[in-house]
């Protein structure tokens, strides 16, 4: 097993991005993060490329299959909410080694991650949405906001209606609008417009551009 682990972090998301930097932050004896950019794709040589699924529509998706694909990542690994059986055997099939659930631990994680850089295969069993473990960082936690009112945030920010919210999150649409009403009073808004202006100043916007798209941008 090596030493140490290069790892390039992959989401949409800035503030994402950043909570999960810290989280690793200290192990930076084991992990040597390489990039953190939302903006763009992974062009460095790393050993492991972490996908964080917050705001993502299935962590089995395309987006694994294209970061497999990429030459400069050595193996892939998820790090996300949902673990349920046949997400975790889909981004298997994908090609990912690792999936982990946001319930570990930081130490348990770079562990995984050394593990998974070494050749092995580490999987997190079928729990359906884990709660969070110590460490695991969300947009709009400061302000009260719990993980999941996080994510319905994002989707509200990104256009999405109740109905595609309560698909995506595998939530009734009554709790949808009971996480929604929440929402608009933690963040001090009326109506879903004021929302999206909302969601959209303080760092909910994402870049669905940046998942290892072909062009890199400038």
């Amino acid at each position: 097993m090596p030493a140490r682990v290069r790892v390039a972090l992959v989401n949409d998301y800035e503030l994402v991005l950043r909570g999960l930097a810290e989280m690793l932050a200290p192990f930076s004896d084991q992990v040597e993060l390489v990039q953190l950019d939302a903006g763009h794709r992974v062009t460095s040589d790393v050993d492991v490329a972490l996908y964080d699924t917050f705001a993502q529509p299935r962590p089995d998706d395309e987006h694994v299959s294209r970061l497999v694909a990429n030459p400069r990542i050595r193996t892939v690994a998820v790090f996300t909410w949902k673990t349920d059986a046949q997400l975790v055997d889909a981004a298997v099939r994908r090609g990912a080694t690792g999936y982990f659930a946001k319930s570990v631990t930081g130490r348990a994680l770079v562990d995984g991650l050394l593990e998974v850089a070494a050749g092995g295969t580490v999987l997190a069993g079928p729990e359906g949405r884990v709660r969070v473990g110590p460490g695991v960082v969300w947009p709009g936690q400061e302000l009260g906001i719990s993980d999941r009112q996080s994510e319905v945030l994002a989707l509200i920010t990104q256009g999405k209606s109740n109905a595609e919210i309560a698909e995506l999150t595998a939530l009734s649409p009554n709790t949808v609008k009971t996480h929604i009403r929440t929402l608009y009073s933690r963040i001090g808004v009326t109506n879903r417009v004021g929302a999206v202006l909302w969601g959209t100043e303080h760092g909910f916007r994402p870049d669905h551009r940046s998942i290892d798209r072909e062009a890199d941008r400038s």
